[in-house]
């Protein structure tokens, strides 16, 4: 085959350090924005980007030439040290150690889309440990729940 073709979808998710609930407007849009910018110079594209108070998610297609470890990093260093640009509040803003991303199956996208478009309604029926915890057993991850939520 003379042409590598790929097409992974990935829906990224982690919190706020000990899920300290710092994301609000009018941080949100510029946070989004930012992630977005961040992902296209990476060559992946961003589909949806939304957050919950003490949480993110993001759904992108991830790029064949990037290591998804990769991704994350360059989202949560830049984004830490931008936070804290953010004022007095978020000057000792960062992100937890580590993060859910999950592969998607192309025809629920617009599934996924949804479900990240609607945290505010979908956080008042389920905390964040509930949602994650949900996801580890959707997808059988193996965890040791002790370095979940550091």
């Amino acid at each position: 085959m003379g042409q590598s073709l790929v097409k992974n979808y990935i829906h990224i998710t982690f919190s706020t350090k000990q899920r300290v609930p710092l994301l609000h407007q009018p941080v949100q849009n510029e946070l989004y924005s930012s992630i977005g910018g961040i992902c296209k110079e990476m060559e992946c594209h961003p589909i949806k980007i939304a957050s919950y108070v003490d949480h993110l998610h993001i759904l992108c297609l991830l790029s064949k030439k990037i290591a998804l470890m990769n991704l994350l990093e360059e989202i949560k260093s830049h984004l830490s040290k931008w936070m804290k640009t953010k004022g007095v509040e978020l000057s000792n803003f960062y992100w937890q150690n580590g993060y859910g991303a999950f592969s998607v199956n192309p025809s629920e996208i617009d599934k996924v889309i949804a479900y990240i478009e609607n945290q505010e309604e979908h956080h008042k029926k389920k905390t964040f440990l509930e949602e994650y915890r949900a996801f580890l057993k959707k997808y059988e991850a193996e965890y040791d729940e002790q370095y979940i939520w550091d």
